[in-house]
């Protein structure tokens, strides 16, 4: 296990270079200056001197590579330079939105495990009964339903119409956390539900819970102790998928509700060309992925031992 372990880790090494390269070397192509659009946005008549003295500063000026090295040596060592707009640390402000990012991401995670995982186990359970039909319409209605649509419907209902919840992020952070949290778990608990549902009814139809029947195993016992556990590895797998995506911070409802995490960040950033805000992002994006997938292939061994990983010598 710790050789895969470490022979992952360096392989992962390339592919985090490969993944900065990339954006650092797509954002100087998409076009825009920006200097230019930063005194732009400010209203300011600037010659192309001080243009040129403030692209020197930012180091803009170099050659693409020398760029690139510069900003990689700087990540490695915690230092990511300096916001073109904030005029900040950027490891320091990217650092202070994480929390918020963090926070929401578990309670999505949390409320979407809570209600995915005993809809799906009774979906499958009551195959092609009422309750059945009813799980999957209503999932496959908010699984339909795009983030920022499910947005607004439940600030209609929850703000305007009834008032109890905010808008949009206040001091109240537990109210303020609540509508956020049911936008996102509206999309990931239905399906999820569905997933959950597929794999029960998989494992269902398999001999050894025939076996067990025949046994007289309790059904719950047999649900709870045998297919559950089976079907763990799928749903382990596609939570940790959205725990990367969420931890990448999810940029439509962050905005939408004025959510201080990056997700809202990043948008910022992207909006007024802030490039190195937008490559601690990237950065971030990519090491998360990448961490998340190897924490899921370690879970995978622990659950269940027939996985070999990397081989049968290691």
């Amino acid at each position: 296990m710790l050789k895969y372990i470490l022979k992952r880790l360096l392989q992962l090494i390339p592919i985090l270079i490969g993944i900065t390269f990339l954006s650092f070397g797509m954002m100087r192509l998409a076009g825009g200056d920006a200097v230019t659009y930063m005194y732009d946005r400010a209203g300011a008549n600037v010659s192309q001197e001080i243009i040129d003295a403030t692209k020197a500063e930012y180091g803009l000026d170099q050659p693409f590579l020398v760029q690139y090295g510069k900003w990689f040596a700087g990540m490695i060592t915690g230092d990511m330079g300096t916001s073109y707009v904030s005029k900040r640390d950027v490891y320091t402000t990217f650092v202070s939105k994480l929390p918020a990012t963090i926070l929401l991401t578990a309670s999505s995670i949390l409320l979407t495990v809570a209600v995915a995982l005993p809809l799906g186990v009774l979906s499958a359970i009551r195959h092609n009964r009422f309750i059945d039909y009813v799980i999957r319409v209503l999932s496959f209605v908010g699984n339909s339903m795009p983030n920022f649509f499910a947005a607004l419907v439940l600030m209609y209902f929850f703000s305007i119409r009834l008032g109890w919840l905010p808008v949009i992020t206040t001091k109240n952070l537990l109210q303020s956390l609540v509508l956020p949290t049911l936008t996102l778990t509206v999309s990931m608990a239905s399906k999820y539900t569905r997933q959950v549902r597929a794999t029960v009814l998989e494992e269902l139809n398999k001999d050894y819970v025939a076996g067990a029947r025949a046994r007289g195993v309790r059904g719950h016992v047999i649900i709870w102790k045998n297919v559950m556990k089976s079907s763990m590895l799928t749903i382990i797998t596609l939570l940790a998928l959205s725990i990367g995506s969420l931890l990448g911070g999810t940029a439509i409802v962050e905005t939408i509700f004025m959510w201080d995490g990056v997700g809202k960040l990043a948008v910022d950033a992207i909006t007024m060309r802030d490039y190195p805000i937008i490559q601690a992002y990237v950065a971030w994006m990519a090491i998360i992925y990448v961490a998340v997938n190897l924490l899921t292939d370690i879970i995978h061994h622990c659950l269940d031992p027939r996985v070999r990983l990397g081989g049968a010598g290691e």
